[in-house]
């Protein structure tokens, strides 16, 4: 079994309530069990700043799967869930990214993990060091240091 940390974002529909629907589609994954989910945060768009705020989480997962199956189920339960991709950084109803997989680094095309920006991004950190305090980012470093970096970041806990 693989530990796999997976970001879970959405800012238009009802962005909590598919929130929920993702990490419960997460526990159906075959040769995968949820095993934890961050509280909700509250964030800012990046990238295309004229949306609406986003609600992110983070959900731990142990896994059998290959990290490339893992990346395509991920795609078929954001596409279950409505998401459609119209441009980068477009609103969205659901986003779900790889963010880690074990203490592996992959750069092939379609699949980087870890994921090339969370290391800059409070909305991802914030979570996933609520679930692992100790999380190692594979060339980064320890994720509550490259946090701290990043406390200029405008997050809000909203929910557990």
């Amino acid at each position: 079994m693989t530990l796999a940390y997976v970001g879970l974002g959405a800012n238009i529909g009802e962005p909590r309530a598919q929130l929920l629907a993702a990490w419960e589609a997460l526990g159906r994954i075959p040769q995968t069990r949820a095993i934890a989910r961050s509280g909700l945060y509250r964030s800012a768009p990046i990238g295309y700043e004229s949306q609406p705020d986003f609600l992110n989480c983070v959900a731990k997962l142990d896994t059998t799967l290959e990290p490339r199956a893992l990346l395509s189920h991920l795609q078929q339960v954001e596409r279950d869930l409505g998401r459609a991709r119209s441009f980068r950084d477009a609103p969205r109803t659901i986003d779900l990214d790889l963010l880690l997989y074990g203490s592996e680094s992959i750069d092939t095309p379609g699949l980087v993990v870890p994921h090339p920006r969370m290391h800059e991004r409070a909305f991802v950190l914030e979570p996933l060091t609520e679930l692992d305090p100790d999380a190692k980012i594979p060339g980064r470093g320890s994720a509550a240091e490259l946090l701290r970096a990043c406390a200029a970041q405008r997050i809000q806990r909203v929910e557990s």
